[in-house]
């Protein structure tokens, strides 16, 4: 599931203070109010709220970080994963002539070694 980036709802960045978060939400609170702007919807208002509560409790702040970096590690690691398996689609693949003498030179090998 993707987690809801709230820094953009509130539009401020992720070293944001308490005080930089307060003031965007009451600015973006006052331009979408529905008592105020007709076509807003009531649902970016609870966004709004929603982010706002995350941010400016400084508990729910560091478990929220900390969930947003994992997210974005997971993805990060999904995107390397596909990265590799279309590298190995495209990577010369090996005939069954040539495994065959490989097998059979490192069967040779092992027989005289051992």
């Amino acid at each position: 599931m993707q987690l809801p980036d709230y820094y953009a709802i509130l539009e401020v960045s992720t070293s944001a203070s308490l005080e930089q978060i307060k003031q965007s939400y009451r600015r973006l609170v006052r331009l979408y109010h529905p008592d105020i702007n007709r076509g807003s919807m009531d649902m970016h208002i609870k966004q709004l709220n929603e982010a706002y509560a995350v941010l400016s409790d400084l508990a729910k702040r560091a478990a929220y970080d900390i969930e947003r970096l994992e997210n974005l590690r997971q993805i990060i690691m999904l995107e390397t994963i596909q990265l590799q398996r279309r590298k190995a689609r495209q990577a010369q693949k090996m005939t069954w002539r040539q495994g065959m003498i490989g097998f059979v030179r490192e069967l040779k090998k092992g027989l005289r070694e051992g």
